[in-house]
């Protein structure tokens, strides 16, 4: 029985914006799927022109549906089902800094710790 109007979790999923439909389900959960600009729950339906607004592993994706699709299907009938609007992605660094220790220099001291944790994006310090 093929279903005339398939849900937002199971579309994001069978047209492989998210890996995994239990994925895109918490997406919607968490609140970060919008559809026509509202926050909807995984089981709401679908139509034809809707506008999906949705961040997905830290990339803004912003589709508007083409074609109605339950099932999973390949990378190359997925492509046609939607219109995608969004931004180009950001560039990504060619080469990222290194922290780099001498060869059985023993365990990272405090400090060293404290930069690769910089260089890593991991500021932990508290403000005072």
């Amino acid at each position: 029985m093929a279903d005339a109007t398939p849900r937002v979790d199971q579309w994001l999923w069978s047209v492989r914006i998210t890996k995994t439909r239990a994925e895109a389900a918490e997406l919607c959960r968490s609140g970060h799927v919008q559809v026509n600009g509202k926050t909807v729950k995984p089981a709401a339906k679908l139509a034809v022109g809707d506008r999906i607004e949705t961040r997905v592993h830290q990339l803004e994706r912003i589709v508007v549906v083409t074609r109605l699709i339950s099932k999973r299907v390949g990378a190359a009938v997925a492509v046609e089902c939607f219109d995608d609007h969004s931004p180009p992605p950001p560039e990504r660094m060619l080469a990222p800094p290194v922290f780099e220790r001498d060869r059985g220099a023993g365990r990272p001291t405090k400090r060293d710790r404290r930069r690769l944790d910089e260089l890593r994006g991991r500021n932990r310090r508290p403000q005072r």
